[in-house]
């Protein structure tokens, strides 16, 4: 028999569910001492869980294996899974916080993708690994710890998506890949650490005006193509993406291009001409290949060209397929990148 103290303490425990993707933090590899020729995405999350056993004294955790991928092969159609899973997991009164394993090659998509489409009252919370379970000096377990640790605190819920990585709680609006291997490899920019106070973690909070529903009979988010330019780039490239994206357009209903452009999203008098090539319905999101800053009015700019605004290029696309995704054109398409 339990001891009536101890079963309170059992009832008191917060409960987390664990969603599992993949990625190098359920990777392995034939030697402890190699970190980087490994297989991602092999484990479950009964054996994340496994390795962490003080996990047990934070919260009781409900562990799903949703998808056991490499996040390179992540695409648009495993955000849309993951965001409704997600938002079903928040509504569920039962749960208390939300935990998502995940690789770090594209992990600051999916987490602006679910910070600008999940209603999140409860904490949701991404983490992810530079170095493979089996690894000598592993940093998944510790990242995965201070996760559900941050999941338990009810403050987390008012700060959208969070992300926690080598001891530092990063902002889904600001977080970005910046080295391929290094364990300290996103940048610090909006970072707290994992001791931060509930009233840094409010500041966060994200505008009201920054998420999007989704129709619950969406199937299927509209192709949404991105092209950096550089000295000399061909314009053809631009004429046949925006041959593809006109046909696209013709059976998904939307479609959209995203260019990184160099400095203040300048670009080049040869590509006008492809551009033009693209039906008007089809929106041309104008970024920077510096990684956001652009606020710059264009005279006479045709009007399916947007800015991006203080986003960098892969979420300006992130926010172009969700937007799209959840029936904004026109006006109100271009409003929705004004508020980003």
């Amino acid at each position: 028999m339990i001891p009536q103290h101890n079963a309170l303490q059992i009832l008191r425990k917060p409960r987390i569910a664990l969603l599992a993707t993949g990625g190098t933090i359920a990777g392995t590899a034939g030697s402890a001492t190699d970190t980087r020729d490994y297989t991602a995405g092999q484990l479950g999350p009964d054996a994340l869980i496994g390795a962490v056993p003080q996990l047990a004294e934070l919260a009781r955790i409900d562990a799903h294996l949703l998808f056991g991928i490499d996040s390179k092969d992540m695409t648009p159609q495993h955000w849309l899974v993951l965001s409704r899973r997600v938002q079903a997991l928040v509504d569920d009164p039962a749960i208390d916080g939300i935990v998502i394993t995940h690789g770090t090659d594209t992990l600051e998509e999916t987490a602006y993708f679910l910070n600008i489409t999940v209603a999140a009252t409860k904490p949701v919370v991404m983490t992810a690994a530079m170095r493979p379970a089996t690894a000598l000096s592993a940093d998944g377990p510790l990242n995965l710890y201070q996760a559900v640790e941050l999941a338990c605190r009810p403050a987390a819920a008012r700060a959208g998506v969070l992300a926690v990585l080598g001891d530092r709680i990063l902002p889904a609006a600001t977080l970005a890949k910046r080295h391929p291997s290094a364990v300290d490899a996103f940048t610090h920019q909006g970072a707290l650490t994992t001791l931060a106070s509930d009233a840094a973690l409010h500041a966060l909070a994200p505008s009201r005006y920054s998420r999007v529903s989704l129709p619950d009979k969406l199937q299927t988010l509209p192709p949404v193509e991105l092209l950096t330019v550089a000295a000399g780039s061909s314009p053809a490239l631009a004429s046949a993406v925006a041959r593809a994206l006109a046909r696209a357009s013709l059976l998904t209903g939307a479609a959209g291009l995203v260019l990184a452009l160099p400095g203040n999203a300048s670009l080049p008098e040869a590509w006008l001409p492809a551009l033009d090539d693209l039906p008007n319905t089809v929106p041309v999101v104008l970024s920077s290949r510096c990684g956001g800053g652009v606020r710059r009015q264009r005279d006479n700019a045709p009007g399916n060209w947007l800015d991006a605004g203080a986003l960098d290029p892969l979420k300006a696309r992130v926010r172009l397929i969700a937007g799209l995704g959840g029936g904004l054109r026109g006006a109100r398409l271009r409003r929705w990148f004004e508020r980003a």
